[in-house]
């Protein structure tokens, strides 16, 4: 293995891909990260490279060559890779990572996709000791780390985690592209064809192995009124993924966060009558989104009005979008303890791009004893990844009360 590069960004010319390799060209830290751009068209690479006046070299793979992907492996010490929807063409690329021992990071948020990379290829990755960690943007990292931060902070204070997080979007602004739109589509239309995924899905433990000791998890109401913060929420569209992902790093941390943890999200709609309305309204929004979207005819209606991918937010629109998440945790000792984290770009490209490309600079850079396997971004880089999210990718932890 040669390792020419650290880091490969394999769709460097996608929506999300183009933010992020604006960000590393950007980013300086010492010794300086050595990486390359790649993706399946020489001609659309070159004329990124050009616009973005990046001075990497180009590096051209399918996602579906597996030859080609495993010759990209050998290059690099890690690939981050935006190529989307994840379900249809993320699997050669993960196959190939885990086969050579090459580490590997994403943003993917189909939950259906990790599960089944983990069955498959986890004990190649421990083998080869590639260390594979999905989800490193907006979904799932405020999340996740936001209760690694929690629970570190009532254990220090305390002396014992939470056994139970509520999390609570209190304030959000940014745009969706239309390839996490067309990664959304692709997992309702697989659950809606197949009911024993359905039925997987809706398990808060599907990320975790079988047979372990599971807690009931809360099943939020489409509206009502959050007692800790007095403001009304519904449930957070996102929770289905980040929920997943926080119980398989309650797993993997064991005992971290204790015994009988249970964790749920929402989204604040503000408090008062006005906050009731929204409420009602957002609720019933959610309903009638997710049913339309069930529906061949409503994906196809959705589909002509929604944003196309390759499209999504204004540089302004990135720029003036925000994130301000809180963490409200109890103690089995009735003990309680607040904590928020903040982002300073839209949740969704802005910052995860940022997010994204801190994660696995990460796990180049201070990473070297994980062993190989798949990993969360709490359980695989914790404290080193808070450090970085604060130092360069404009996110905040911080203890409330």
């Amino acid at each position: 293995m040669n390792n020419n590069y650290d880091v490969v960004v394999f769709g460097a010319t996608s929506f999300v891909g183009q933010i992020l390799c604006n960000y590393l060209k950007e980013h300086q830290e010492q010794p300086a990260l050595n990486w390359a751009i790649a993706g399946r068209s020489k001609t659309k690479l070159e004329q990124v490279k050009a616009e973005l006046g990046l001075t990497q070299d180009i590096l051209v793979a399918d996602a579906s060559d597996a030859s080609a992907l495993n010759a990209l492996c050998q290059q690099t010490k890690l690939i981050i890779t935006t190529v989307g929807p994840y379900a249809l063409y993320g699997e050669p690329l993960v196959k190939a990572c885990a086969e050579t021992g090459t580490d590997y990071c994403d943003l993917t948020g189909e939950v259906q996709f990790i599960r089944s990379m983990i069955d498959r290829y986890e004990a190649t990755a421990q083998q080869s000791g590639a260390r594979i960690i999905h989800c490193c943007g907006f979904d799932s990292i405020p999340s996740d780390m936001g209760v690694w931060f929690t629970q570190q902070q009532s254990i220090k204070q305390f002396g014992e985690p939470c056994q139970n997080i509520h999390m609570q979007v209190k304030a959000a602004k940014g745009g969706l592209s239309g390839g996490t739109i067309a990664s959304l589509m692709n997992v309702i239309e697989e659950a809606s064809k197949n009911p024993a995924l359905r039925k997987q899905m809706a398990d808060p433990y599907m990320l975790c192995p079988e047979g372990i000791s599971k807690t009931r998890q809360r099943n939020n109401p489409m509206f009502t009124k959050d007692s800790d913060s007095g403001r009304w929420e519904i449930p957070f569209f996102m929770g289905a993924i980040n929920t997943r992902v926080v119980m398989r790093s309650e797993h993997l941390l064991s005992p971290l966060y204790g015994t009988g943890f249970s964790y749920d999200e929402a989204q604040s709609t503000g408090a008062g009558f006005g906050g009731r309305l929204k409420a009602m309204a957002g609720g019933a929004g959610l309903a009638s989104f997710m049913l339309t979207a069930s529906l061949a005819p409503g994906r196809w209606l959705l589909g002509k009005i929604l944003p196309e991918p390759g499209e999504g937010p204004s540089p302004k629109e990135q720029l003036e979008g925000f994130f301000d998440i809180r963490f409200t945790g109890t103690t089995a000792s009735g003990k309680t303890l607040s904590c928020k984290v903040t982002g300073d770009r839209d949740p969704g490209y802005g910052s995860t791009a940022k997010m994204l490309a801190q994660s696995a600079i990460c796990l180049v850079k201070d990473k070297d004893q994980l062993a190989g396997g798949f990993w969360t971004t709490a359980s695989g880089l914790g404290e080193s990844l808070v450090t970085r999210l604060e130092n360069h990718a404009g996110l905040s932890f911080e203890v409330l009360k």
